[in-house]
């Protein structure tokens, strides 16, 4: 076999470093929010069936309402991490106090929002009446901690374009241990139920918000960077979102149709479908450690006007990624029988569950690639694409999805619209990635 050049062998052990340096920190901070749920799950799951299935219903609303302004990391990790490369630090973390001001506006309208739509939405997802008084309890308390959350994605985005993915790696440590013993402490010990879960949670959110403003503003003073609200800069920073709002906005629309047709499906298959969606989310957030790395790598390469280092760094964090998914989907398939039992006793819930983590299990490769590619082009802030891109698989995803309770197959078929969905995704990311029309260099694109 022909050996690589030395300089190719030297820059792929640089990229890996640098990959390593930035993705294992980052794996696990972006696994305390999967961890959270499942937490949650696993303390509630042992109440009962229908507070499991309200939970699952509760928590899909809470996170679409959340994740659909997640351009509020990966756009801030993108713009600042070009202006690092660029060497203007002041600019970089001004550009990140607009998303946090930003992040507390948008927090601020969607509790008003959610508090008294709470019902209608419930019922929106098809909830049993015996699974929607949870659900609405956990979502009433629960959408409090929103500004909270938001904080936490746009000051992690500062964090990560200026290649620091450690610090939220320690926050996300202590969010998540907190989250479980106030769980345990309020579900159990102060006999509060699913509301205890739900109060649990946001205090957690609001420390871990608290502790990532304190870092933030420690480091605009130590460069000089404004602290106050800026106009213009916050308008700016959500025009540059719009697009990836677009993005997530189709995305969470995939995953809540998902559960809206396993509710349909019934409470057992609901219930099951939280459980692996618990899981898929762990995965999909392992996952996007890489993607993490390549969203600061690549803004910084550009910011460099290093075309070639953004290429070939894309290349090997590829490479990374396929072999995180087959990892992945080898412990899925050898651990199903000892993971679903942590989170239900009910022997129809785990029938429900088994095949269709296997389907999970073997869509992994596909992810690792998604994911990646996903990052990539994030960090090289190509929005528009990306926007383009989410709705046309939206398009194909929502008949096949639909048609799922028409034809059978239950929750194992609902997964499988899954599978297809991340192959479509797959597709249109790996054909903009080799045009290479998602290269643009300098301090803004």
């Amino acid at each position: 076999m022909t050996q690589a050049p030395a300089a190719t062998k030297a820059a792929r052990r640089q990229h890996d470093r640098e990959i390593i340096a930035l993705a294992v920190p980052a794996f696990g901070a972006l696994v305390a929010e999967p961890l959270f749920v499942m937490a949650d799950s696993a303390i509630v799951g042992h109440l009962g069936t229908a507070q499991l299935a309200g939970l699952g219903i509760a928590s899909a609303l809470l996170t679409t309402a959340v994740s659909i302004f997640v351009f509020l990391a990966y756009a801030t990790t993108a713009a600042v991490a070009r202006r690092v490369g660029a060497g203007d630090l002041q600019s970089a973390i001004r550009q990140g106090m607009d998303g946090i001001w930003l992040a507390l506006l948008l927090g601020a309208a969607v509790i008003a929002v959610v508090l008294p739509t709470a019902p209608a939405l419930v019922e929106l997802f098809g909830a049993s009446d015996t699974a929607a008084p949870y659900a609405i309890t956990y979502l009433r308390i629960s959408s409090l901690g929103i500004p909270a959350m938001l904080v936490v994605l746009a000051a992690t985005g500062v964090l990560r374009g200026l290649q620091d993915t450690k610090t939220p790696l320690y926050v996300a440590i202590g969010g998540f241990v907190a989250n479980g013993l106030l769980n345990v402490g309020l579900v159990y010990g102060a006999d509060l139920g699913i509301a205890g879960s739900a109060w649990g949670t946001v205090i957690a959110q609001c420390a871990m918000a608290a502790v990532y403003l304190f870092v933030v503003v420690r480091g605009a003073r130590r460069h000089g960077a404004s602290l106050r609200p800026d106009a213009a800069g916050i308008r700016a920073c959500a025009q540059a979102g719009a697009p990836l709002l677009v993005r997530t906005l189709s995305l969470r629309a995939i995953l809540m149709i998902a559960t809206a047709v396993a509710a349909r499906l019934g409470d057992a298959d609901v219930a099951a479908h939280q459980i692996i969606l618990s899981l898929w989310n762990l995965t999909a957030f392992a996952l996007d450690a890489i993607a993490i790395a390549g969203q600061a790598i690549i803004g910084r390469y550009l910011g460099a006007n290093d075309a070639r280092g953004a290429r070939d760094a894309c290349r090997r964090m590829v490479q990374w990624g396929i072999g995180a998914g087959v990892l992945l989907g080898a412990v899925i398939v050898l651990a199903r029988p000892l993971f679903i039992p942590l989170f239900t006793g009910d022997s129809v819930v785990q029938d429900a569950a088994l095949p269709a983590l296997v389907v999970v299990a073997i869509a992994q490769p596909v992810c690792g690639i998604v994911f990646v590619l996903d990052g990539v082009l994030m960090g090289a802030g190509d929005g528009r694409y990306l926007a383009w891109a989410m709705l046309a698989t939206l398009a194909v995803f929502a008949p096949v999805a639909l048609l799922v309770p028409v034809f059978g197959g239950g929750l194992t078929a609902v997964w499988g619209a899954m599978t297809l969905m991340m192959a479509i995704r797959m597709l249109t990311l790996w054909l903009r990635t080799r045009s290479g029309h998602w290269i643009v260099t300098g301090a803004t694109r």
